[in-house]
């Protein structure tokens, strides 16, 4: 089977997911953590390079301040989850913004080896597409170009997800909320990555 090098993540459907399982919006974050260690040993069984995962964009600081503080908190807890496993970390956002997390700063500054190393993992935190397209060179200029992007949530968009790495990108959607990741869903994803046909424009 075709594998891709590079896949990007969007965990979307958390407040979703807990609004459904009658829980206040914020909570539906607290249920998205377990799901990226899973995806992310996922990944490593089946040797992908490299995987970025969206956590939270510039836009999404406009929400309450309860889901605001819920989702920082779960993506400082999804980076420190990781720092306990064979791989290469980095941290690409708006560390001088006040909602960056200060316990995340020092992955921003170059990517971290942990345990063996290997698998490079990406965060984006505080993200914002404007932000990264106007620096040069591009703010995120150590993630690569991306092969398969996978989105739970059912949204059919891009959300500002890395527009210069994604540029070629396959795009599978998942119907079903983050917080519900079965490894069923990241097969699915490969299985029908290995269907298309890769011409970068040829």
């Amino acid at each position: 089977m075709r594998v891709p090098k590079h896949i990007g993540i969007i965990p979307d459907g958390n407040r979703r997911w807990a609004v459904n399982n009658n829980l206040s919006k914020e909570k539906g974050y607290d249920y998205g953590v377990n799901p990226g260690l899973q995806l992310f040993k996922l990944c490593q069984k089946e040797n992908i390079e490299e995987v970025t995962f969206y956590g939270y964009t510039v836009d999404n600081t406009k929400r309450p301040t309860i889901q605001k503080e819920a989702f920082i908190k779960a993506c400082v807890e999804s980076v420190m989850l990781l720092t306990k496993e064979d791989c290469e970390i980095l941290v690409v956002g708006d560390s001088t913004a006040n909602y960056f997390p200060k316990e995340l700063i020092p992955f921003t500054k170059e990517r971290k080896k942990f345990g063996k190393g290997g698998i490079k993992v990406s965060f984006l935190i505080h993200y914002g597409w404007s932000w990264d397209l106007k620096s040069t060179p591009l703010k995120s200029k150590d993630i690569s170009r991306i092969d398969l992007i996978i989105r739970w949530g059912g949204r059919r968009r891009l959300s500002g997800f890395l527009p210069v790495q994604s540029v070629y990108a396959d795009f599978y959607v998942i119907d079903s909320m983050w917080p519900d990741f079965k490894e069923e869903d990241f097969y699915d994803a490969l299985n029908w990555y290995d269907k298309q046909d890769v011409t970068l424009g040829g």
